[in-house]
C-alpha cells in the first residue's frame, strides 16, 4: 500500500530508500588494532593509522570481513568472492586522512532481500542493493567550547557495514518495519548491536515523490537519523515538502538535509554530491579482498535460526498467529522466553500469558524480559496450575501479580496464601445456597425468565469464596439451583 498525499495536481506517491550504517561488532577497528569500546575518554582509542599519520598502512581486520559475509548471508544476499577497497576523497575536520576507505564498484555483498512483517499480517519484500565495508569518521563537537570545534577520533576507523536498500518502500510504516526487521536480523547474527542511541546503527533516508506510474523524480537524502520514530517523521515531513514545492511550480534540488526532531522538520545541509565528486579509486595500500566458497560455507554453517525461519516454526509448532509470532521473534530474548514457557504446553495459552500478561506488566514497570522478576520456568509452572485445576484463570492472574512483586514460585504463593481453587462440590453448593437465600427476590426473577441474572449470582458467589470457586462447576450448580 502506498502513502498517498492528495494535491491540487493529483495524488502523490512517496518513494523511499534507506542506507543504514551498522557498526560491526569487533574488538578492534577495520584497519587497526585500536579498541572500539563505546563511551571511552575522547581520543583514547586512536592508533597512528586512525589519526592519519604519514606512512601508516592499513591492515584488514579478518573478523570484520567475517561479520560482513555473515550479515550478507542473513540477508539472503549474493556474496562476492572478490571485492575491492576504494578511497572516497573528501575533506572534513574529523576525517584525518582526507579520504575514507570504503568500497565502490565491487562491494563484498551484492543484491539480497528483506521481508517486512506489516501490522495487518501482510508481508512485503524489499530489495537490498548492496552491503559494503567502510571505516567510520571521527566526531566533531561544536558545543564544548564557545568559539572552537573539538574533534574526537575514537570512532575514526571503526568498521561499518553500509546496507543500501532499493527504493522499494512506499510508506513511513514500511520504512519503520524495515529498520526494525534489519535490526533484529543483525542482533540475531551478532554482527551489530543495533543500538541507535549510541550511534552503532544510523540511517540515511532517501525520499522523493511522484505521481503514481511516473518515473522516479529527484530525491533528497536526510543524514544520520538515529531512531525509527524519527525516520518515519522525517519521511512524512520531507514528502510533504516535496509535494508543496512541486504544487507551487518549483523544482526539488538533489541535496543532503538534516532532520530536526524538536521542530519536526528537515533543513538543507549541502548540495548532494555525485559519485564522481568523491574521485573514487582503488586504495593502493590494500589488495583486493578474495576468498573462496569454502570460507563462505563455513560461515553459513554457524548461522543461527533467523527471525523469518523462527516465525514459521512458531506458527507450525505452537499453533500461534502470524502476528504473535512476529512480535515474539523480533527479539531473541522474548522468543527464547516464550519457547521455554510453551515447551510441552498449549502454545496459544503460553503466548497469551507472555504477550499480554508478562509484556504488559513489564512495560508498566519499565523492565525488559531480561530483568523480569518472573522467570519463564515460573510462568510455565503457573500455566500448569491452571491446567490441573489448582487455580482458576482469575486466581492465576492474582498469583501472577504477586509473582511480579515478590519473584516467588507460584506453588509457594498458593500454599502461603491459601489461594487454591475450590473444587469441592459441597463447598460450592453451600456458598450458592447462602447467596440465593440472601437474595430470594432476585432468585425468583431468574426463575421467572430473567436468566441474565445468573451471571450476577456467579459474581456474588465468587465474592463470597474470594474468587476460589471453580467457575465451570459454579455455573453448573447455580443453573441447577435456580433454573432446575
Amino acid at each position: 500500500m502506498s502513502y498517498i498525499i492528495k494535491g491540487n495536481t493529483g495524488d502523490w506517491e512517496v518513494v523511499i530508500g534507506l542506507e543504514v550504517h551498522a557498526q560491526v561488532i569487533s574488538n578492534s577497528k577495520l584497519f587497526s588494532g585500536a579498541d572500539t569500546t563505546f563511551g571511552a575518554e575522547p581520543n583514547s582509542q586512536v592508533s597512528f593509522v586512525d589519526a592519519g599519520f604519514p606512512g601508516m598502512l592499513p591492515v584488514i581486520n579478518a573478523k570484520c570481513v567475517e561479520q560482513a559475509v555473515r550479515t550478507g548471508l542473513g540477508l539472503k544476499a549474493k556474496i562476492n568472492n572478490r571485492s575491492v577497497f576504494a578511497r572516497k576523497n573528501y575533506f572534513y575536520a574529523d576525517l584525518p586522512q582526507g579520504y575514507q576507505i570504503s568500497q565502490y564498484e565491487l562491494p563484498i555483498v551484492g543484491e539480497g532481500t528483506l521481508i517486512l512483517d506489516m501490522p495487518d499480517g501482510s508481508t512485503r519484500a524489499v530489495g537490498i542493493e548492496r552491503l559494503h565495508l567502510e571505516q567510520d569518521a571521527g566526531k566533531s563537537m561544536h558545543d564544548q567550547h564557545p568559539n572552537k570545534s573539538l574533534i574526537d577520533l575514537n570512532r575514526s576507523g571503526v568498521a561499518l557495514m553500509e546496507i543500501v536498500s532499493k527504493p522499494d518502500m512506499r510508506t513511513p510504516e514500511e520504512a519503520g518495519a524495515y529498520l526494525r526487521k534489519l535490526r533484529a536480523i543483525l542482533r540475531y547474527l551478532g554482527s551489530c548491536d543495533g543500538n541507535m542511541e549510541e550511534g552503532s546503527m544510523r540511517c540515511d533516508v532517501n525520499v522523493s515523490v511522484r505521481h503514481p506510474g511516473e518515473e522516479f523524480r529527484t530525491r533528497c537524502e536526510i543524514k544520520n537519523v538515529n531512531s525509527v520514530r524519527f525516520v518515519m517523521q522525517a519521511i512524512e515531513h520531507e514528502a510533504a515538502r516535496h509535494v508543496e514545492v512541486y504544487e507551487s511550480g518549483g523544482d526539488i534540488r538533489q541535496e543532503t538535509r538534516l532532520f530536526d526532531p524538536s521542530r519536526g522538520e528537515t533543513r538543507s545541509m549541502r548540495s548532494k554530491e555525485q559519485a564522481h565528486d568523491y574521485r573514487y579509486f582503488p586504495d593502493p595500500d590494500l589488495l583486493p579482498l578474495e576468498f573462496d566458497d569454502a570460507y563462505v560455507e563455513a560461515i553459513r554453517a554457524t548461522l543461527p535460526e533467523l527471525p523469518d525461519e523462527k516465525k514459521e516454526r512458531f506458527i507450525s509448532e505452537y499453533g500461534i498467529t502470524a502476528y504473535d509470532a512476529t512480535v515474539l521473534v523480533m527479539d531473541q530474548e522474548n522468543s527464547a522466553f516464550f519457547e521455554t514457557v510453551a515447551k510441552g504446553r498449549d502454545g496459544k495459552t503460553a503466548v497469551a500469558w507472555v504477550t499480554t500478561n508478562l509484556f504488559g506488566s513489564l512495560n508498566k514497570r519499565g523492565l525488559s524480559v531480561s530483568d523480569s522478576p518472573v522467570s519463564a520456568t515460573q510462568l510455565g509452572q503457573l500455566i500448569d496450575l491452571v491446567a490441573d485445576n489448582t487455580l482458576s484463570t482469575r486466581l492465576a492472574k492474582d498469583v501472577f501479580e504477586i509473582m511480579m512483586d515478590e519473584g516467588k514460585d507460584p506453588s509457594v504463593i498458593v500454599e502461603e496464601r491459601g489461594m487454591k481453587q475450590v473444587t469441592d462440590t459441597s463447598a460450592i453448593e453451600a456458598a450458592c445456597d447462602q447467596v440465593i437465600a440472601a437474595n430470594a427476590e432476585k432468585a425468583d426473577e431468574v426463575r421467572n425468565g430473567k436468566e441474565k441474572l445468573v451471571a450476577w449470582f456467579v459474581g456474588q458467589v465468587m465474592k463470597a469464596t474470594q474468587g476460589k470457586a471453580n467457575p465451570a462447576m459454579l455455573q453448573e450448580i447455580l443453573k441447577k439451583k435456580l433454573l432446575g
